[in-house]
């Protein structure tokens, strides 16, 4: 939820309040409380059941609508909240447990002789939302992913949709393929059975100035394509503890500057939740029971990078 106060030395792992009975490799529902739980800042279920997943922020409605990418075997694959005014992502979500996690392909390559195109236009996207062609070609920016390919080598189908223009931010190289690529690394790290059982990951750049970051926006080019001047990345993790018989969940957000910047040393770029969403004017994890959700976002960022394995 968000909240601005700053709680200290909480735990480092915060207990499910609930007994969770949804599958690991799909929380369709979001958590499957058997326990009704407070929950005061949830997504309504009744406008669509997926919005109840537990890697979905509150959804921002009006002017924006939700994408959501399925695939025949692995079902949801990664949702979008879409600003149609802005022609911009808010963010990108998806989930990451062991059996979307295999490598059954390679990254995409389009075959031209096909008609293929590197960065489809999504087809869930009615075109009066998007622009004429391309706005990232010619710029100076890469398509950044957000959801990345790496992420999803599941399926081809599955991969594809990873390159819609709609999972895309424009990103310098040297910050795509630099820092916010180890970062990408290092959730793939903990994306193991040893670490979690699903890992709920929201992930974006700023795109609307906020009370706290009135520079939120770096530029916007003359397309009308904006340029985020912050990304982030909100993750939870969820782990079975067969000692408690009960889930074991901890979070964690990474906040960094869009600019040339080949760091791996990721520990100085940890914050917590709470930051994320001052920051931005999301609320992250919203389908959690609201006790939960607010131990959780408010951990003091030192807790979550030694949580985490972060040195």
């Amino acid at each position: 939820m968000m909240k601005f106060s700053r709680l200290l030395l909480l735990p480092l792992l915060v207990t499910c309040l609930f007994s969770a009975c949804s599958s690991d490799d799909d929380e369709e529902s979001g958590g499957g409380a058997s326990v009704k739980m407070r929950n005061d800042n949830a997504n309504d279920p009744k406008v669509n059941a997926a919005y109840s997943r537990l890697e979905f922020p509150k959804v921002k409605g009006g002017n924006t609508i939700v994408l959501i990418h399925s695939t025949s075997k692995y079902g949801i694959n990664y949702s979008v909240e879409w600003d149609c005014g802005k022609k911009a992502q808010r963010w990108s979500c998806y989930q990451m447990y062991a059996s979307n996690s295999v490598a059954n392909t390679t990254r995409y390559y389009a075959d031209a002789s096909k008609g293929e195109a590197q960065y489809p236009y999504d087809p869930s996207l009615s075109s009066e939302f998007y622009f004429t062609s391309d706005p990232y070609w010619n710029t100076g920016y890469d398509h950044g992913h957000i959801c990345p390919s790496a992420d999803r080598l599941c399926s081809r189908e599955a991969n594809i949709q990873t390159f819609y223009l709609t999972n895309m931010q424009p990103q310098v190289n040297g910050f795509n393929a630099g820092v916010w690529s180890n970062m990408e690394s290092q959730v793939r790290k903990w994306n193991n059975s040893n670490f979690r059982d699903t890992l709920f990951v929201c992930k974006g750049g700023t795109i609307e100035p906020t009370a706290s970051r009135p520079d939120a926006v770096l530029r916007t080019l003359g397309s009308g394509l904006i340029v985020p001047k912050y990304y982030y990345m909100a993750l939870l993790c969820k782990k079975y503890n067969s000692d408690k018989k009960d889930y074991d969940y901890k979070a964690l957000g990474f906040w960094v500057e869009h600019k040339s910047n080949n760091d791996n040393q990721l520990k100085s770029y940890v914050v917590n939740i709470d930051y994320i969403e001052k920051m931005t004017g999301i609320d992250f994890f919203c389908n959690l029971p609201d006790e939960l959700e607010n131990k959780l976002e408010a951990v003091d960022k030192e807790l979550v990078s030694i949580s985490w394995g972060l040195k």
